[in-house]
C-alpha cells in the first residue's frame, strides 16, 4: 500500500523538478529528496525510506547532474554532492526507523504495565482469594489474546486442581492425537499432572500430538528468587509455533504451587514481548494460587483450633458431669460391701479407677486453658522421692527400686510443685513398673545437671522395651499408643502427656532417652537451689529459657 503512494509520489516530484531545473539549484534538489525519504521512512519503514533513498539518488544523478539523461558525472564536485545526498538519505532513514521502534517498544511497555497493573487492581479488589486468582486468569487471557485460560493448584502429591478459569473454547474444537483418537480438553489433566510434577512446560499441537519439554532448570548458577521462578519460561516449549493448547508451572519461592493452561483456537504464537509479559503474568498468577493455598490453610488452622476448644471445653463439661453420679456409685458399693457383698469391692475399685480416669481428663483441659495453678517453691529432692517411694509401695510389691543420690552434693534442693512434681515421679515410676520384666529393677537417681549445674534432674530407668527413637515425642501426646501395643484396661494414654505438661507449667522439662543395656530413662528437670553462704536458700544460676535466672530467696 504505502509503495503505490511514494514511488508515484517520487515520479511526481521529479517531473516537478525537471520543469524547473534552469532555474534550482542542487540544494533545493537534495532538500525536496530528503523530505520524500523522511516522509517515506515515516510511514513505511526502513526498507521503504532507503529504497525510495537509492531511487532518488538515481533520479538526481540522471536529470539533474550535468550531463542530463545520463548517469554519468561530469563535474567530480557533483560526485560529492550525490554522495553526501545518498549517505544523509540512508542515515536519516535509520535514525527514523530507529525512532519509531523505540516508540513502538515504549508504547508496548506502556501496555504491559497497564496489564500488571490491571492484574494487580483485579487482585487487590478481590476479597476472596479464589475471586482474585479468577480475576488474574481474566486479565491473562485478555492480555495474551487466547480463547480460555485455567489455573491449577498443586495440592498434596503433585495432585492439580482446577480453581479458576477464564473463557471458553468452541464446543465444536476437538483434538487429535497421533492415534487419530479425540484428544479433546477432558484428557489435559495428564498433561497438567505431568508439568505439576516436573515443574516443566508442556503443549498440544495442532495435529493432537504432545510436546514435553525435557530441560531440567540449571541451578547450578546463583539466580534470584523472581529468576528462578521464570526460569521455566526458557524452555523450548515456546518455540512451537503449532501449539493449541499451552501448559506452563508456577513457581512462587523456588517451588511450583500451580499450572497455568492456555488453550486456543487457532495455533498460540508469542513474540518477545508476549513472553516476558507472559512470564510476569504468570509470577501473579503464582503468587494468586500461594495466597489461596495459605488461606485454605489458615481456615484448616482455625477450624482445628475451634475443634480444640469445642474439645477442651467437652472434656471439661464430662469430666465435671461424671464426678457426681461416680461419688453416688462408689457410696452405694461401700453401703452394700458392708453388708458382706464381695462384688461391691469390685465395684468399688472400677469406681475409683473411672475417678482417677475423668480426673486426667479434668486436668488434661485445665493445662490446656491454663487453669491449673501451680505453686513452685523450694523443696529437697530426698523428700520428693521419700513420698513417691511410698506412694508406689503397693504396686511395687516384691519388686526392686534402687535410688542414687548425687554424692557431690549434700543436700539437693529445687524450686518445684511438690504436689505436682510428685504426681510426675510416681507416674514415671508406676509406668517403668508396667513395662519393666518383673526380675529387673527400677532405677530412679537426682542430682544436679546442666552446663551450670542449674538443674535438679530426676531419672526413671527401666530395663523394659524402650521406645523408637520416632516415637519419643509422640508418647507425650493425649491418647497416644503405640502401634500393635496390647489395650490396657487401666490406662487411656493421658499419663505421661499430663506429666510433661505438669513440668513445663513450673518451668521445668521431661524427656525420654534410651537406657543404655536397654529400656528407657525418663528424666525430670526442674530449676535447681543453693543455701547461700547467709543461710538462705536461692535458685541456681540458669540457662534456660524456662527457668528464672534471677536469684530469689525463700
Amino acid at each position: 500500500m504505502q509503495w503505490g503512494t511514494w514511488i508515484p509520489a517520487l515520479a511526481t516530484v521529479t517531473a516537478l523538478l525537471a520543469q524547473l531545473r534552469s532555474s534550482l539549484g542542487a540544494a533545493h534538489i537534495v532538500l525536496a529528496y530528503l523530505l520524500l525519504v523522511l516522509g517515506a521512512s515515516a510511514r513505511g519503514g526502513r526498507v521503504l525510506g532507503l529504497s525510495v533513498a537509492v531511487l532518488a539518488f538515481a533520479c538526481f544523478n540522471f536529470f539533474f547532474v550535468p550531463p542530463y539523461n545520463t548517469l554519468a558525472v561530469a563535474d567530480p564536485l557533483d560526485l560529492w554532492v550525490l554522495g553526501a545526498f545518498l549517505v544523509t538519505s540512508a542515515v536519516a532513514a535509520q535514525l527514523l526507523a530507529a525512532a519509531q521502534e523505540q516508540a513502538a517498544q515504549a508504547r508496548r511497555r506502556a501496555a504491559d504495565v497497564d496489564q500488571l497493573a490491571a492484574v494487580g487492581a483485579e487482585a487487590l479488589n478481590a476479597a476472596r482469594a479464589e475471586d482474585a486468582l479468577a480475576a488474574i486468569a481474566n486479565v491473562v487471557r485478555l492480555a495474551l489474546d487466547v480463547a480460555r485460560c485455567e489455573i491449577h493448584l498443586l495440592a498434596v502429591g503433585a495432585h492439580a486442581t482446577l480453581v479458576a478459569s477464564s473463557g471458553d473454547l468452541p464446543e465444536s474444537l476437538t483434538l487429535m492425537d497421533h492415534a487419530d483418537r479425540p484428544l479433546g480438553l477432558p484428557d489435559t489433566p495428564r498433561l497438567v499432572a505431568w508439568v505439576a510434577e516436573h515443574g516443566r512446560p508442556a503443549a498440544v499441537r495442532v495435529d493432537g500430538t504432545w510436546r514435553l519439554s525435557e530441560i531440567e532448570d540449571d541451578t547450578s548458577a546463583p539466580v534470584s528468587e523472581s529468576m528462578s521462578d521464570a526460569r521455566a519460561f526458557d524452555a523450548p516449549v515456546l518455540a512451537v509455533t503449532d501449539a493449541r493448547v499451552l501448559l506452563f508451572p508456577l513457581r512462587a519461592r523456588g517451588r511450583t504451587v500451580g499450572v497455568l493452561t492456555l488453550q486456543h483456537e487457532r495455533a498460540i504464537t508469542f513474540d518477545d514481548d508476549a513472553r516476558r509479559l507472559l512470564a510476569a503474568l504468570a509470577y501473579y498468577a503464582a503468587l494468586g494460587a500461594e495466597r489461596v493455598r495459605l488461606s485454605t490453610a489458615a481456615e484448616n488452622a482455625d477450624a482445628l483450633r475451634e475443634a480444640d476448644r469445642l474439645k477442651d471445653a467437652l472434656l471439661m463439661s464430662v469430666s465435671h458431669d461424671l464426678r457426681t453420679p461416680l461419688t453416688t456409685i462408689k457410696a452405694l458399693a461401700h453401703a452394700i460391701a458392708s453388708e458382706g457383698d464381695d462384688r461391691a469391692v469390685t465395684i468399688e475399685e472400677e469406681a475409683d479407677r473411672l475417678n482417677r480416669f475423668v480426673g486426667n481428663l479434668l486436668d488434661l483441659s485445665r493445662l490446656a486453658g491454663g487453669a491449673l495453678m501451680m505453686s513452685p517453691e523450694i523443696n529437697a529432692a530426698e523428700d520428693l522421692l521419700g513420698v513417691a517411694l511410698d506412694r508406689v509401695s503397693g504396686a511395687a510389691g516384691a519388686r526392686t527400686i534402687t535410688v542414687t543420690l548425687d554424692p557431690t552434693e549434700p543436700l539437693l534442693l529445687g524450686r518445684f510443685d511438690f504436689t505436682q512434681s510428685l504426681r510426675v515421679l510416681v507416674n514415671l515410676i508406676e509406668n517403668a513398673l508396667k513395662y519393666s520384666p518383673d526380675d529387673t529393677p527400677i532405677e530412679v537417681s537426682a542430682r544436679r545437671a546442666g552446663p551450670t549445674r542449674e538443674f535438679l534432674e530426676f531419672s526413671v530407668s527401666d530395663r523394659g522395651p524402650g521406645v523408637p527413637e520416632g516415637e519419643r515425642t509422640r508418647i507425650f501426646e493425649p491418647f497416644y499408643r503405640r502401634a500393635g501395643s496390647a489395650p490396657d484396661a487401666g490406662s487411656a494414654g493421658l499419663g505421661l502427656s499430663i506429666s510433661r505438661q505438669l513440668t513445663e507449667a513450673q518451668g521445668g522439662t521431661l524427656d525420654v532417652t534410651p537406657n543404655p543395656g536397654g529400656g528407657s530413662c525418663f528424666t525430670l528437670r526442674v530449676p535447681a537451689a543453693d543455701v547461700a553462704a547467709s543461710g538462705e536458700l536461692v535458685l541456681a544460676a540458669s540457662t534456660s529459657p524456662r527457668a528464672s535466672t534471677t536469684p530469689q530467696s525463700l
